[in-house]
């Protein structure tokens, strides 16, 4: 078979395996949440405090949807006309034309576009966060944030491009085959550093200290069945008053974190109640399932451009010979974005059910259906969500529950119904 044949069966295969992986791993039905009752709990919480949520979210959008479009805008404009390819031309131009040159700076040059157009939009982001209160950070500390996060993006980026075309030119034939393991492994290996390596960079994290807390914690975690040495606490009050918890890494580098607002802001039950969710994250696997379809998506994907960049068509409008080419990034970014616009909405509902089902873990674990919904309705007003979204965006953009589901689903729990 030819090059091509292969890429297509093994696209296929990819396929078939991301459908079996989530067949099999993700909670494809939620636990009841009665729309009777989430009618009830939107009655129940504080009137004031849902009106501001929602005007936070209505001043949010304006800067987040502007984001959004103008990102792929700039992606289509670069990447689907012969621009992008004259920008990486030119950046490798005053080394030869060095293949190597035009990957790094021209790829460095394209991200700068993008990052320092929508940089308004992010910073029109961040005065919404301060005029509600959300954001602690001074103007300084987010810029340099934001420039820990384009340092590492040039890093990583780096070495992906790198492989990419090197590999390309080594083996014009193949180079998918062996690209499609290599961005598997990198979405794996970044499952594994990311809470040791790239976590640390923006937060501090230090043990809980000693006390009844965490005893309570540590003890909630034995008898769950989850092996969780610590619950480790992230200094996330220099830059938020948010209330949140996660649980991330695999194998030796899972570890549970909590911010410190949330030990600040809710009493121990509630605390129990927010890391009990967490801990059905780690006894459910949910980062293993996680990273298993992200490598899986990640290798049908480096499969998917191989076949869609052999199209003369589009490679005319780019202005390219050859996806293998490095003045072809700015195309390979534009058919990244159209991916993700439309990977985004399945990405969400696969997160929302599993999200749904460790809620379910955390009302089993503590058996205190009322602590939970008391939990639910702080983190929201605290946080400011949105507790009943507008169905299609919360369809396109929610990861998780909406607050009126959460409480809805802790009062079908209390009734008995599972």
């Amino acid at each position: 078979m030819t090059p091509r044949l292969w890429a297509v069966l093994t696209l296929a295969v990819l396929a078939v395996a991301l459908l079996v992986v989530a067949a099999v791993r993700v909670p494809w039905s939620s636990p009841p949440a009665p729309r009777a009752d989430q009618v009830a709990a939107l009655r129940d919480l504080p009137a004031d405090a849902v009106a501001r949520g929602r005007a936070f979210h209505a001043a949010l959008r304006p800067p987040a949807y502007f984001s959004l479009l103008l990102g792929l805008v700039i992606s289509l404009i670069l990447g689907l006309t012969p621009l992008g390819a004259r920008i990486v031309a030119a950046a490798g131009r005053p080394f030869g034309g060095n293949w190597i040159a035009e990957a790094l700076l021209g790829g460095l040059a394209i991200m700068l576009i993008g990052q320092v157009a929508t940089l308004p939009l992010a910073a029109w982001r961040e005065t919404v966060l301060r005029r509600y209160g959300l954001s602690t950070q001074t103007w300084g500390g987010w810029t340099v944030d934001l420039l820990k996060g384009m340092a590492i993006g040039a890093v990583l980026g780096a070495i992906v491009l790198l492989a990419f075309f090197g590999i390309a030119r080594l083996t014009p034939d193949w180079w998918w085959a062996w690209l499609a393991a290599g961005a598997a492994g990198l979405v794996v290996l970044l499952s594994f550093v990311l809470p040791v390596l790239i976590e640390p960079v923006f937060n501090k994290f230090t043990p809980m200290p000693a006390g009844e807390l965490r005893d309570s914690l540590i003890a909630m975690a034995a008898r769950d069945g989850v092996p969780v040495k610590d619950v480790l606490v992230a200094d996330a009050s220099r830059r938020t008053t948010a209330l949140n918890a996660y649980v991330s890494g695999l194998g030796p580098t899972r570890r549970v974190v909590v911010y410190d607002t949330l030990l600040d802001e809710a009493p121990p039950a509630e605390v129990q109640a927010v890391v009990a969710h967490e801990l059905g994250h780690a006894k459910l696997n949910d980062v293993f399932t996680g990273t298993a379809l992200g490598a899986l998506g990640a290798a049908a994907a480096v499969c998917a451009a191989f076949l869609v960049g052999s199209w003369t068509g589009l490679l005319r409008l780019a202005g390219v010979e050859s996806v293998t080419q490095p003045r072809a990034l700015a195309l390979l970014l534009a058919l990244a974005a159209i991916a993700g616009l439309v990977a985004t909405p399945l990405q969400n509902a696969v997160s929302r059910l599993i999200e749904a089902r460790a809620d379910a873990h955390a009302l089993a674990v503590t058996d205190d259906p009322a602590t939970v919904e008391k939990m639910d309705g702080r983190l929201a007003l605290k946080n400011l969500s949105d507790v009943d979204p507008n169905r299609l965006e919360y369809l396109m953009f929610a990861s998780h529950p909406s607050t009126v589901e959460r409480i809805a689903a802790a009062r079908a729990f209390a009734r008995g119904e599972r």
